[in-house]
């Protein structure tokens, strides 16, 4: 009976170190992939879709990975990385498109198989990270394909690393002066539409306002009297 119990914990420690590896290089060659393909936060999809097979493979085990055993850490990392990533594949497969939204269902209805479970881009977005997290600064992690999305990381999303990852993107795009269009003669401040589709994410923590959350990571804060208004958002592809 002993021995019996003891082939089962080691078979169960070399399930836990198999997944433990096979996260790890995920997150290694997402690392290296997209290094290679992204430049400022646009992306070289015709040469990504010249040479598929490298999305294709990453996508493919985006599919198989076993999470069963991981923590909150890694999984948050790992779907932020996975809906990147299948975005990125989306587009890839049905280049050359102008906009993410040429492409039907894109968010909405096309469904990827991500860590065994069936679900769009959206269910991916919203269930396995907006609402298990409840973490607004995800929303400058993931890239929706469009030149309006906070700019697409040159690198992969890391357990070990992964606060201070989000706080530094999240300072990104916010001191941004193009993605955050400050207007001090006239008082006002023209910022982003994810602000307002997103308005209870951006104040489920405590947070006032959308305002109060942006001025957490601005480096010069708004004033609360300046006028605040969204400007069109650019559906145009994010292409480097």
């Amino acid at each position: 009976m002993k021995s019996v119990f003891l082939i089962f914990i080691a078979t169960t420690m070399l399930h836990v170190t198999s997944v433990a590896a096979d996260v790890t290089s995920f997150f290694s060659q997402t690392d290296a992939f997209l290094k290679k393909y992204v430049d400022n936060g646009m992306v070289h999809y015709k040469q990504i879709n010249s040479n598929f097979s490298e999305i294709e493979s990453l996508y493919q085990s985006i599919a198989d990975m076993d999470l069963s055993n991981a923590n909150d850490q890694t999984k948050k990392a790992f779907y932020i990385n996975a809906y990147n990533l299948s975005v990125i594949y989306q587009v890839a497969k049905y280049y050359p498109l102008k906009s993410p939204l040429d492409r039907s269902g894109f968010f909405d209805r096309v469904k990827h198989v991500i860590a065994g479970e069936s679900m769009t881009l959206n269910a991916l977005e919203i269930k396995k990270i907006v609402i298990a997290y409840k973490d607004a600064r995800i929303h400058f992690a993931l890239a929706c394909a469009a030149i309006s999305c906070p700019p697409l990381a040159d690198f992969a999303y890391v357990p070990g690393k992964l606060d201070r990852q989000l706080d530094a993107r999240t300072k990104n795009s916010i001191n941004n002066a193009a993605w955050l269009k400050r207007d001090d003669k006239n008082k006002q401040v023209a910022i982003s539409k994810i602000f307002d589709w997103y308005e209870k994410d951006f104040t489920m923590n405590g947070e006032n306002s959308v305002l109060e959350f942006i001025n957490k990571y601005k480096a010069s804060p708004i004033p609360d009297a300046y006028n605040i208004t969204y400007y069109e958002y650019n559906w145009g592809l994010n292409e480097g």
